[in-house]
């Protein structure tokens, strides 16, 4: 689950991490009052759930009350596009006004899972304020990576050694060093799947400051956090995964119009394999899960066919908990309640599968029938239209 910046700084302040003093605006008059209130100057910045905010004008300093209204004025009328949410953009319904900074040196510092070392770590970089990706691509040795024991936890001769990696000298060291072990803190006791400050900066006082915050969160650890769960805002979200997600199916929006209907998320993800190398387009990544009931796979068959992407559906069910029949009996209450006719080809194997093609053959439902995965890919492939 992501967050918004200013959800993720609040969390920051809970673990003594510095962060600027800012006051979250939904309208312009409120974005003019938080720049008066912050001595007339600030930085106006939309909050969405995605990077590259600044070079797609979603961060303003402005001068005075009035350009802070004018700013969140031009934020708030449209999606804000950024190479992170696609050319539809994502909604602004906030803004962080924030305080200016005195920057005299920038920093990266961020916590992820490390699939290599199979745990989390550590990455500092004393190329902060700038893309990462670019930074990895171009000067890699300017990254340096900390893996972390989750047994023994981030230890002390690591913050030093990374603190030295960043060059800070003694005034700054230790407050760099508190802020790194904070970060972990917070990473494990929130069950994170990144932690990231974006510049991490030491300002002209000799304070170490986030200026920036990002966290997300890991989704199947949430029930575990249900204050954190409040920090959701579906605004962000694809309406059809947030839709998904409400209903317990794993569910995610692609680009093609082929609506997959599968059970097992291997399963699924060798389906949209199949898809593709037979010439045709996913619309999706669905895995309707092994105990899903005639309702269920009802609402996920629903789903698809809401998406006006969707031109033809391919069903692969390998019929085991869920059995055939169940999955037939969901798909066609699914046509049934929607009043569709969008062609569908079916694979099934497994518990009941002749029970589960006789429901769908007699359904009247326009529907092609494969013995094998290669050749249910190849019928989506002439229902090309």
């Amino acid at each position: 689950m992501n967050i918004h910046e200013f959800q993720a700084k609040e969390i920051f302040a809970r673990y003594g991490i510095p962060v600027p003093r800012g006051i979250v605006a939904a309208n312009p008059d409120e974005a003019k009052a938080a720049t008066l209130e912050l001595g007339g100057r600030s930085v106006v910045k939309a909050q969405i759930h995605a990077g590259g905010r600044g070079k797609a004008g979603g961060v303003q300093l402005v001068h005075s009350p009035e350009e802070a209204a004018e700013a969140a004025q031009r934020m708030l009328a449209a999606n804000l596009v950024t190479p992170q949410t696609g050319p539809k953009g994502a909604p602004v319904r906030k803004l962080l006004i924030e305080e200016l900074a005195d920057i005299k040196q920038e920093l990266y510092v961020a916590l992820t899972i490390d699939r290599g070392h199979q745990g989390p770590a550590l990455l500092v970089s004393t190329k902060g304020g700038m893309d990462i990706e670019e930074v990895a691509a171009t000067s890699p040795e300017d990254i340096h990576t900390e893996p972390i024991d989750p047994l023994s936890g981030l230890m002390p001769f690591q913050t030093r050694r990374l603190v030295r990696h960043l060059g800070l000298d003694q005034t700054v060291a230790g407050d760099a060093a508190k802020v790194l072990s904070a970060l972990y803190r917070l990473f494990v006791e929130n069950d994170c799947t990144l932690v990231e400050i974006n510049p991490l900066i030491i300002t002209g006082d000799g304070r170490v400051v986030a200026l920036d915050a990002k966290i997300n969160l890991d989704d199947d650890a949430m029930f575990r956090h249900a204050d954190l769960l409040e920090y959701r805002d579906i605004s962000q979200e694809d309406e059809l995964e947030a839709k998904a997600a409400d209903l317990d199916i794993a569910y995610v929006n692609l680009d093609g119009d082929v609506g997959c209907l599968v059970n097992g998320a291997g399963l699924a993800m060798a389906t949209l394999d199949a898809t593709i190398a037979a010439g045709a387009a996913p619309a999706n990544f669905l895995d309707v899960g092994g105990g899903a009931t005639p309702e269920k796979v009802a609402s996920a068959v629903k789903i698809i066919l809401s998406d006006s992407k969707v031109q033809r559906v391919l069903v692969n069910i390998f019929g085991g908990i869920l059995r055939c029949d169940i999955a037939a009996e969901g798909i066609v209450l699914a046509y049934e309640e929607t009043g569709s006719n969008i062609p569908l080809v079916v694979r099934m194997l497994g518990t009941n599968v002749v029970e589960g093609k006789h429901i769908l053959g007699a359904s009247g439902l326009p529907v092609t029938f494969a013995d094998t995965l290669t050749e249910a890919a190849e019928e989506i492939k002439k229902l090309n239209v």
